[in-house]
């Protein structure tokens, strides 16, 4: 990984539309296609999603890097735990 503070995606996803837990669920298959430490980026709606989302992949070991707010939805940037 550079060190200019870019932090680039190696996958992304977009969950908008997409009701709980399947975003979840779809979130953490793509992850499990992923190596230890790739970013994968995910846009989720606001509300359960945001909410369950993101906790919910803690529980599991990975790391949200960074929250961005898009107005109705979030990008979520988030390295693979091991």
């Amino acid at each position: 990984m550079d060190n200019t503070g870019e932090n680039k995606a190696d996958a992304t996803l977009d969950l908008s539309g997409v009701k709980c837990p399947i975003n979840f669920v779809k979130t953490k298959l793509k992850l499990e296609e992923m190596e230890t430490g790739q970013l994968l980026e995910v846009v989720v709606d606001d509300g359960e999603p945001i909410r369950s989302v993101p906790k919910s992949l803690k529980d599991e070991g990975h790391k949200i890097l960074k929250v961005d707010d898009l107005g109705g939805r979030f990008k979520l940037l988030i390295r693979k735990g091991a």
